[in-house]
């Protein structure tokens, strides 16, 4: 069952518990990687095939790695005319969503100097997506539509292939639809390593992005620097902060949806309310045991869950600050006029009919979020993480010989006297 808390006494143990998740695996996990990223280096596509033999048990070459027309076709006839249109509706939202957060260039134009920012799409994204029953459709549309919408040129998708070459045709349906240019039967820290250094038949990219094993996750840190990549994604995790309006069956599901994921994944509610804490705490009892995924779910409850109990909501929202959670949810009486007091969140849902699946699958924002607390200095996946930004400087002789004195002073103060002398050659030269 899952424990209550005291927030005064006990608060520090519910955070400690919540920030000890985080798994970064062993160093024989990291030996390994470093040696495939280093074949992948070498060896190319050679070193792609062998490790797909030996992990994946299929016999990649050059001429199956690309994943055909054929293919294509076949996954189509195996999604259901009902899910595809809700892929479609899914599909506009997010990408509208992301429309909006489109940057322009600009220019500042005074007497004397403009100053500006100049803005480029990143021009190509590689996209990994994990295979097996970790194969979620949702997840390639919120990894790839952001990059379209930026106007990124090429964007290819990894994954990796069952022991027939097959791929989960809903993830080659939801890349289709989302636009990517590109699918390989591909996996592992292999993967990251072509996208990263490129072979004879995936060619490098500039950006990785997407969540996987603990091999991809370590992968995507070492090469980071030899190219971009978007995080290095946690468990999941959600919070409800809750007031005595809330219905206990409703954050009790909510709960659920976030530790049904993973036996790490973290589920917890603040509350002012005790008849709520315990309402609750029961309720959770009643829908495990008609989950399908019940045991990963009573492992995660068990292990990470939390229902804190305070005397004040204010409090509530200060320990939820504290946490940082990847998703927030606030089931309160009036939960816009409670939004200023939240600081650090991933993604936020307001009132008792926002459960986070909706922000899973279908409202627009995105689902790649920050976890284990590092919404207090990271932001969900946007189409920010596909553009770069070019700063524009210029300077008339008669702006730069006004401000010549004050920039040499700064050089010659530093030591750089070779940059001190680019000034004052064209002071001395008027």
């Amino acid at each position: 069952m899952i424990k209550l808390y005291n927030y005064a006494s006990e608060k520090e143990a519910v955070l400690n518990n919540l920030r000890n998740r985080q798994d970064f695996g062993t160093l024989a996990h990291l030996e390994s990687v470093k040696s495939i990223l280093k074949d992948v280096k070498e060896k190319g596509d050679k070193a792609l095939f062998e490790y797909t033999k030996k992990f994946d048990g299929f016999d990649l070459n050059k001429d199956n790695i690309l994943v055909s027309k054929k293919e294509i076709e076949d996954a189509y006839k195996k999604v259901s005319p009902e899910l595809l249109s809700a892929m479609r509706n899914a599909k506009d939202n997010i990408r509208n969503y992301h429309e909006m957060q489109k940057q322009k260039t600009w220019l500042d134009i005074k007497d004397g100097y403009s100053l500006g920012q100049l803005i480029n799409p990143i021009e190509s994204v590689g996209v990994y997506v994990p295979g097996g029953t970790a194969a979620y459709p949702s997840s390639v549309l919120m990894n790839v539509l952001p990059a379209k919408v930026a106007g990124v040129k090429e964007i290819y998708m990894v994954t990796p292939p069952g022991k027939n070459g097959e791929l989960n045709p809903l993830c080659v349906v939801a890349a289709v639809e989302a636009g990517v240019d590109a699918i390989y039967k591909i996996g592992g820290a292999q993967a990251i390593g072509a996208l990263c250094y490129g072979t004879e038949s995936i060619k490098r990219v500039h950006k990785i992005v997407g969540p996987g094993n603990i091999y991809v996750a370590l992968a995507k840190r070492e090469v980071f620097g030899y190219v971009g990549i978007d995080m290095i994604a946690g468990p999941s995790e959600i919070l409800v902060v809750a007031d005595n309006s809330a219905n206990p069956v409703y954050v009790a599901a909510d709960m659920l949806s976030q530790a049904e994921h993973d036996t790490m994944a973290a589920a917890m509610l603040i509350t002012n309310d005790k008849k709520l804490a315990h309402e609750v705490q029961k309720e959770l009892e009643v829908q495990l045991s008609k989950l399908e995924r019940s045991d990963i779910a009573r492992k995660s409850i068990d292990d990470y869950g939390a229902i804190i109990v305070t005397d004040d909501i204010n409090n509530a929202f200060m320990l939820a600050n504290e946490a940082a959670p990847e998703h927030l949810e606030l089931c309160v009486v009036n939960p816009f006029e409670c939004l200023s007091k939240v600081k650090n969140a991933g993604a936020i849902f307001l009132g008792h009919y926002t459960p986070e699946p909706v922000g899973d699958y279908y409202a627009g924002p995105n689902h790649v979020l920050p976890t284990s607390g590092t919404a207090r200095f990271f932001s969900p996946l946007s189409v920010d993480d596909f553009i770069k930004k070019s700063s524009i400087v210029y300077y008339t002789k008669e702006q730069l010989l006004s401000s010549a004195d004050d920039i040499i002073i700064f050089a010659n103060t530093e030591g750089l006297t070779a940059h001190a002398n680019a000034i004052a050659v064209r002071k001395n030269n008027k």
